[in-house]
């Protein structure tokens, strides 16, 4: 990627606040908890699959841009210094997905299979170390709080510094001078505050990375492996996470180019090298989904082993064929022949336009690792409840993020300092020692 430094002025901008926005994605939100509720009294366990869906694809989007603003800024990466404040927007949704899990932890036998089949089952019998509700409940509750705590403290580092330079910039604005007074308690000077989230941020960085391997891959297990609890797959955790961490990258760009039509500053700063770079990343993870995916079925198909064989058979035959092929054009397909080239990345709608689809074909996706598992023979694989019942985290996810860049800066202010190349520190030690 270019090396793209960022201005020595940065303007100070915010997403506008919008009454027109808040009707839509509140109503957004009200038709989605309606849905839920009238289907919950209709198909319990089809409202449940639809809700879980949601909260999968939710919270992958979420992480996963919290993520990608950890990952580029281990790499110390400067060309997305005005969306790396977007890609940490996504930690305002977390707070509200972690309450939104509450209610899943206490399905117990409405939801997974393997507690009745605890008793009767030898198989399953041998995997309750792991398969048992108590510790069920205990990792999820303790992993995602971890992973969403951290998430929270390393963009509290990344905004803290920006409130001294933002002091002015308020424009009377009530909710923003009550979180600036927040974020700056104990402040200690703007050098000072900088050097310490730079340094903080910096230590958190690499084990964030590890504790979203891990928690992820537990939310992988438990709520999509175990409903076929004699089926295994090494591969789940990583199949899993790294979508998360694509679906973060692509919403990424789109919430960029959504900045872009907002203000002209904006649009200057998010241009041609961070539509080409977030273009690049969207097209070459899309290539990463696949050699995971093919990876998995590979070994699945030749080791030919009757377990590990059903849960792709059971979405490769009838009636669930048609809509696995669906979501690999989405994913895959559609993708990798629009995103190639040159021009749809740098041109805006086609960019949006890609990167959308990526977005509806990892929603899809993550309905077909877990619905199949609990689908019965005769009623429909797909219905209008499942984008219905989305429209409430959809709501939910869209106000979070909005809030966020209307509270703070929408480009990052302050940016981290510039450490000396290993070459250079270690010839600046050596002359130090020769002294």
């Amino acid at each position: 990627m270019a090396d793209v430094h960022a201005p020595a002025e940065i303007p100070v901008r915010y997403l506008p606040r919008s009454s027109a926005a808040t009707m839509i994605w509140g109503a957004m939100f009200v038709i989605g908890l309606g849905s839920f509720v009238v289907r919950l009294g209709q198909n319990p366990e089809s409202a449940w699959i639809s809700y879980i869906t949601n909260w999968l694809f939710f919270t992958s989007i979420s992480i996963g841009g919290v993520l990608f603003a950890v990952v580029t800024w281990i790499v110390k990466a400067k060309w997305n210094w005005s969306v790396r404040r977007v890609s940490q927007a996504f930690v305002a949704f977390l707070p509200i997905s972690f309450l939104l899990m509450l209610p899943m932890l206490g399905l117990g036998d409405r939801y997974f299979p393997w507690i009745e089949m605890m008793a009767t089952d030898p198989i399953v019998a041998r995997k309750a170390a792991w398969l048992n509700m108590p510790f069920l409940v205990t990792r999820n509750v303790v992993m995602v709080g971890l992973l969403f705590g951290m998430a929270i403290y390393f963009v509290y580092h990344a905004l803290r510094p920006d409130m001294g330079l933002t002091q002015a910039a308020a424009g009377g604005d009530a909710a923003r001078s009550s979180w600036r007074e927040r974020l700056m308690q104990g402040w200690r000077g703007q050098e000072q505050e900088e050097v310490a989230s730079y340094k903080r941020m910096t230590t958190l960085a690499p084990a964030f990375v590890a504790v979203y391997a891990v928690t992820m891959t537990i939310i992988a297990y438990d709520w999509v492996m175990s409903l076929e609890p004699h089926w295994f797959s090494t591969m789940m955790g990583p199949w899993f996470f790294m979508g998360a961490f694509w679906t973060g990258i692509a919403s990424t760009a789109l919430w960029s180019l959504y900045l872009r039509t907002k203000d002209k500053d904006i649009a200057k700063h998010i241009g041609l090298q961070q539509r080409w770079d977030l273009g690049k990343l969207s097209f070459a993870f899309c290539v990463f989904w696949t050699y995971l995916f093919f990876s998995q079925y590979i070994v699945i198909w030749y080791g030919k082993l009757p377990w590990e064989q059903a849960w792709i058979i059971r979405r490769s035959a009838p009636p669930w064929g048609g809509f696995s092929l669906l979501v690999i054009g989405l994913c895959f397909i559609v993708p990798f022949v629009g995103l190639i080239g040159r021009k749809p990345k740098m041109k805006p709608r086609f960019l949006a336009f890609f990167t959308m689809v990526i977005m509806v074909g990892m929603w899809l996706e993550r309905y077909g690792m877990l619905a199949p598992s609990l689908h019965h023979e005769g009623d429909p694989i797909f219905s209008i409840w499942q984008p219905l019942i989305g429209l409430m985290f959809l709501g939910l996810y869209i106000g979070a993020v909005r809030w966020f860049l209307s509270t703070f800066p929408a480009m990052q202010i302050w940016q981290p300092m510039v450490d000396p190349e290993t070459v250079e520190a270690e010839l600046a030690a050596g002359a130090r020692a020769a002294e």
